[in-house]
């Protein structure tokens, strides 16, 4: 079967909004052409269209950035999982119980999406931003979603056995975590608990500690997601 082919501009104006991340937020006109490989005139042309649509602002210093319309789909997105209500508080207390960053994430496709989290008060922590994509193949809470996605091919025994993974320095040489899989009554796989911070915080004589505050956590998620 013909793999189906899409429509050229459209292609491209998603590879302008790729470009942007958090650590990105502003981009010049440079910088989109460097990162497309498109031609300037080509960014301008589609920037309009972008703009018009509210996918991209331009400042008066003429860096871009992203839009409204993107925070707009974003917030449809997590929504649409229905689990704010539920997942929001119960990572607050998972982090409080911690003293580390608790966080949710999804699979979408080959990436890991973190849908949402909380931070402790400590001055030095792990920022997350929610939206991030990320690697599956690095972080623990990635490896949690490939080894329990039902793929006989990415399970991973040891991990699966273990009922959790951890990591560190993985993708951030100074941050580690440890996750654990939230699955719903009949089983599915609905995401990833974990919690994460300096990997000097996360020794092994302090894994025990932080996995019984994750089981408890999900043994409250357990009694609140009936799918």
């Amino acid at each position: 079967m013909a793999e189906a082919k899409g429509v050229e501009a459209v292609d491209r104006a998603l590879r302008i909004l790729e470009c942007f991340a958090p650590d990105r937020p502003e981009l010049a006109l440079a910088d989109l052409a460097n990162a497309t490989g498109f031609y300037k005139s080509t960014i301008l042309r589609l920037a309009v269209s972008l703009e018009n649509a509210g996918y991209l602002v331009r400042g008066a210093s003429g860096r871009f950035r992203l839009g409204p319309t993107t925070w707009r789909l974003g917030s449809a997105y997590r929504q649409s999982f229905d689990l704010s209500e539920i997942l929001r508080p119960e990572l607050k207390l998972l982090s409080d119980a911690t003293g580390e960053t608790a966080s949710y994430y999804i699979r979408e496709g080959d990436v890991r999406v973190c849908l949402y989290r909380s931070e402790p008060a400590r001055a030095i922590r792990h920022y997350i931003v929610e939206g991030a994509s990320m690697p599956l193949d690095l972080g623990a809470s990635g490896k949690v979603l490939r080894a329990f996605s039902g793929n006989e091919a990415e399970a991973d025994p040891q991990i699966v056995a273990q009922g959790h993974a951890v990591s560190r320095g993985e993708r951030d040489p100074e941050v580690a975590a440890i996750a654990v899989p939230v699955c719903s009554a009949r089983g599915r796989l609905l995401g990833a608990l974990a919690v994460s911070g300096l990997i000097t915080r996360f020794g092994e004589d302090r894994v025990p500690a932080l996995l019984e505050a994750l089981e408890k956590s999900r043994g409250r998620l357990a009694e609140k997601i009936a799918r």
